[in-house]
């Protein structure tokens, strides 16, 4: 079975599966499925068993993906935010109030 190093490979695998389908989508129905996404991982989380937390999780990354490639983000740079800490504080534990 191949494995996903990065989050950029991830979103690049998501695109060469999924890219020409989402893109015929739209964002606004990609961010809708998202939404169910997101309501199908909270009964997971709070009701399902530890599969359906994981396939759940997976689902929702999936979806944000689409969304960032859809709009021209790549993740990899976007996650680069929280590198040295709270993008608000600067701190790892996060200090804000």
């Amino acid at each position: 079975m191949a494995r996903l190093e990065t989050i950029s490979d991830f979103q690049h695998q998501m695109a060469a599966i999924y890219g020409d389908r989402d893109a015929e989508r739209g964002i606004a129905r990609t961010f809708a499925w998202l939404t169910e996404e997101i309501g199908e991982l909270s009964r997971a989380i709070f009701r399902g068993s530890h599969e359906m937390r994981v396939e759940e999780f997976s689902d929702v990354l999936a979806w944000v993906s689409s969304l960032a490639e859809q709009a021209g983000i790549d993740l990899e740079d976007a996650v680069q935010r929280y590198a040295d800490g709270c993008p608000r504080c600067g701190f790892t534990p996060c200090d804000c109030e």
